[in-house]
């Protein structure tokens, strides 16, 4: 008997990008959307285009250049959002709009407040406003996990009447069991008359590391759909993980009566991609794309998967995308050879003028380092786009530091602010202290430093360094990456980069699922 398809709904560009500090531009949501399209994604949520203009102007962009993926918006239940969702995933081959309210107690006496019945006729009215935009409508209860049984199925039941076609329960707080949450699916199904007119959903998150347990627990009761990001990517603990739910199902064809149509070679390179955007580095122990998921270190683990991988391994490294990196090019290679790798990495620059300064970043690399790979070029381009997209108030022009066992280390920075150019000498605890004191001389931010990171991007010795930093000013987060083969200049790209994001004073809203 054929098997059930499991609708995979990523929302990595939107839900993801809650993460303190992960906002992504207009094109680096483009390099990811293309990524979860190859990877055969069957739901992006782009984004929450009434956030910003900038927000509005990335969904819209996703719509415009996503063929094989429906490409979804998220929208609270008030007429503003709805329309300004529908007008940015209208021009989508298959779009859809994605309007929620909250239905517990908690929330509609305190943060709505409203009334039950007045919730109920706003979310009517939201699923008729977005119905003029497309028939492909989703509804979410936010805070689901807490709210009456008998309200949701009262609310439920009224937007699939009035033409939702996907019902989304979300555990917006991470607080329900997995047993708990599949008894509410199966209980909603069952009591709700008109439940078989549409397609289950789920979207938990993981306060209690539980939402990929809870995920399941649902499709094992009649979910078909399952909201997820790529590294469990989100607000506070995150969210369900797309390649734990994937391999999950696929692993346990035993126990589930559904399977996904992902192409599970390319969660790797997803990973990854998602990764140096955002500045979220994957822990080595994850699941699946973890650096360490397939390793074994025990000597009676080799032993047993030398004689057959099986006896230690559930899946295949090469199943998931894990495979020996490839060469790709060297400081021989022509531009055109640069452009077609780059297509079939998924990057397409648009024009000329920016495929020549990739070109020309690339050969810089390459007199530094021998072997250029993948995730080398994806960090360029990564660089390329941010400097490109923040105008570059500030900009390292040049960079010396100097460590010495027994004497105290020092760095001369020479930035252009503004277009003119300023230098400052400082002293630090290190090259990379004196560094960011450096900088600060000149720029005088009074920003907070929350986090600094740092991660090579391949192996090897003359690996480029990815350096996260993470600032904080007036309520605002924001993380800076750079990336070069000394340590040192990466971290004062990254910091750079951080402040030039915290110049830009982009504001958005953050909506809660």
């Amino acid at each position: 008997m054929a098997k059930e398809k499991l609708i995979i709904f990523d929302t990595t560009m939107r839900d993801g990008e809650q993460s303190p500090g992960a906002s992504m531009t207009k094109e680096e949501k483009l390099r990811i959307a293309r990524q979860l399209e190859r990877m055969r994604v069957d739901v992006i949520e782009a984004g929450f285009p009434a956030a910003s203009d900038g927000d509005f102007e990335a969904v819209q962009t996703v719509a415009k250049s996503v063929k094989d993926s429906t490409v979804c918006g998220l929208a609270r239940a008030n007429e503003k959002d709805v329309r300004r969702c529908g007008d940015a995933v209208r021009v989508a081959r298959s779009p859809r709009v994605h309007t929620f309210i909250a239905t517990s107690p908690i929330h509609m006496e305190k943060k709505l407040r409203m009334e039950p019945s007045q919730v109920i006729e706003q979310a009517v009215k939201a699923v008729k406003w977005a119905r003029e935009y497309t028939d492909n409508i989703e509804f979410s209860p936010e805070d689901a996990g807490r709210s009456d049984i008998d309200f949701l199925c009262r609310i439920l039941e009224q937007v699939i009447k009035a033409g939702a076609t996907t019902i989304n329960v979300p555990d917006t707080v991470g607080y329900t069991l997995p047993d708990q949450f599949g008894r509410l699916i199966r209980t909603l199904r069952e009591r709700i008359p008109n439940s078989d007119k549409a397609v289950w959903s789920v979207h938990c998150h993981n306060d209690l590391g539980l939402a990929v347990a809870n995920s399941l627990s649902a499709v094992l009761n009649g979910a078909r759909q399952v909201e997820c990001t790529i590294n469990g990517l989100g607000e506070r603990a995150g969210n369900a993980s797309l390649e734990e739910i994937v391999m999950a199902v696929r692993t346990r064809q035993d126990v589930f009566p559904c399977d996904t149509d992902i192409d599970a070679t390319q969660i790797v390179p997803a990973s990854k991609l998602v990764s140096g955007i955002t500045g979220y580095p994957v822990q080595p122990n994850k699941a699946i794309v973890g650096a360490n998921a397939f390793a074994h270190e025990s000597g009676i683990h080799q032993d047993g998967v030398l004689k057959h991988r099986e006896t230690y391994e559930i899946m295949s490294a090469e199943a998931v995308g894990w495979t020996t990196n490839r060469l790709t090019l060297g400081k021989l290679s022509g531009r055109n050879a640069f452009k077609t790798r780059l297509h079939e990495i998924g990057i397409d620059l648009g024009s000329e003028e920016a495929l020549n300064a990739a070109f020309k970043r690339f050969k810089d690399l390459a007199d530094k380092k021998r072997e250029i790979f993948d995730e080398d070029l994806q960090a360029l381009i990564t660089e390329e786009e941010t400097e490109h997209v923040e105008n570059e108030h500030y900009r390292l022009v040049s960079l010396t530091a100097h460590s010495e066992t027994g004497e105290r280390p020092f760095a001369k920075i020479v930035m252009s602010e503004g277009g003119a150019e300023r230098q400052c000498d400082s002293q630090g605890s290190g090259p990379v202290d004196a560094s960011f004191k450096a900088i600060e001389s000149i720029v005088n931010s009074g920003a907070e430093l929350l986090l600094y990171s740092v991660n090579n991007i391949t192996s090897g010795t003359d690996s480029q360094g990815e350096v996260t930093v993470r600032l904080s000013k007036g309520g605002r987060i924001v993380n800076g990456q750079g990336a070069d083969t000394d340590i040192v200049v990466a971290s004062a790209k990254a910091y750079i980069n951080a402040l030039n994001k915290l110049h830009s004073k982009l504001e958005r809203l953050n909506p809660q699922l």
